[in-house]
């Protein structure tokens, strides 16, 4: 695995030696993640982007709640994210999932802006 440098802590602006203690090894994000998350890891993440739990996602696909647990943990460091919701915003701007990957649940956002305008 190719990792990179990234500062996350203050810089260092005197003359003294730098000390890397505020580095962390990162992996690179793949150039092309299409060809790295696999089919099923884009099942998994189809169905978190319509909010299936674990275990849901799990019976759906017919397999053990600890492959999903351990499938999402993979996609995770694949698309370098820390969260579901992270990993579905990600997947959806690199083209792994489009739009039509996700739906509406029926009445979402029904009583948006019922109020007239200026009304409080």
């Amino acid at each position: 695995m190719t990792v990179i440098q990234v500062s996350v802590g203050p810089t260092h602006h005197s003359d003294e030696p730098t000390t890397h203690h505020h580095l962390r090894n990162l992996p690179h994000r793949p150039t092309n993640p299409r060809y790295t998350v696999t089919r099923r890891q884009l099942d998994i993440l189809r169905l978190i982007a319509n909010g299936h739990t674990t275990t849901a996602t799990a019976r759906r696909l017919g397999i053990s709640y600890n492959t999903v647990t351990s499938q999402v943990a993979s996609i995770h460091r694949k698309l370098r994210v820390s969260d579901r919701a992270q990993a579905v915003a990600v997947a959806l701007r690199l083209g792994l999932l489009n739009m039509d990957d996700v739906t509406v649940p029926d009445g979402a956002n029904s009583s948006y802006r019922t109020t007239p305008e200026g009304a409080l």
